[in-house]
């Protein structure tokens, strides 16, 4: 479903572009975020009766994943329409949005018994709206290790995210998923096509086109609604 109009969007093709969803995909096919899939899952504990919403979702991998081995109901929103497309035909029996979440996250009050936020941009306020009273809401951000063999160190995010959800969130419980994998010069490329802003030409490293290891590290917050 496309809700996307057109002061939704800063571009003629807001978000991901194609190549950026292809290669996070053929990432995930690898089984090289497979340890962060099992991370978020054991600590968000969905169940059959849950509906779960997945704020960003991209290709639709950790939802798709997750409802499938839960047997819960999972939706997904995403401003780009080519991660929306590639999640509905790997993951039809969800239910997928195209709309600009950073203004409004088009369900109902309540609707969700969960909400996710996996790298992805963030609305307090909305996932609140959106969150019944009794809901969790699980938000992952970069490690400071994170892609560190490209990067270099980045910087601790965790308190300030941990502040901005603090006026309709509490903390509940603080975790790190890590893993390193072994990727060719392929796998390589597909990473820097798909992270948020992609390093090409002279700010990527010299290494970067040959075979190397990475690490992929994300800090899981799991946040319960405040109660007013």
């Amino acid at each position: 479903m496309n809700l996307l109009q057109p002061q939704d969007k800063r571009s003629k093709k807001p978000g991901d572009t194609a190549a950026a969803v292809a290669g996070r995909r053929r990432l995930h096919d690898r089984g090289v975020t497979a340890p962060l899939l099992a991370a978020v899952a054991e600590l968000l504990g969905a169940r059959a009766e849950d509906s779960i919403l997945d704020a960003g979702c991209g290709e639709g991998f950790y939802m798709g994943s997750i409802a499938r081995a839960a047997g819960c109901a999972g939706h997904g929103v995403d401003i780009a329409t080519a991660a929306v497309d590639a999640a509905a035909r790997r993951y039809p029996e969800c239910q997928w949005v195209a709309a600009n979440a950073d203004r409004f996250v088009p369900w109902a009050d309540g609707a969700f018994s969960a909400v996710m936020s996996i790298t992805a941009r963030m609305n307090p306020a909305e996932f609140r709206r959106v969150l019944r009273a009794d809901g969790r809401l699980l938000v992952a951000v970069p490690a400071p290790d994170d892609l560190i063999e490209l990067r270099g160190q980045g910087r601790e995010r965790t308190q300030r995210t941990i502040e901005e959800f603090a006026p309709h969130f509490a903390l509940a419980e603080q975790r790190r998923a890590s893993t390193t994998a072994e990727l060719d010069a392929a796998a390589v490329d597909d990473v820097l096509h798909s992270i948020y802003r992609p390093m090409r030409g002279e700010t990527a490293p010299a290494d970067a086109e040959r075979a190397m290891p990475l690490t992929f590290s994300l800090d899981l917050l799991l946040f319960r609604p405040v109660i007013s």
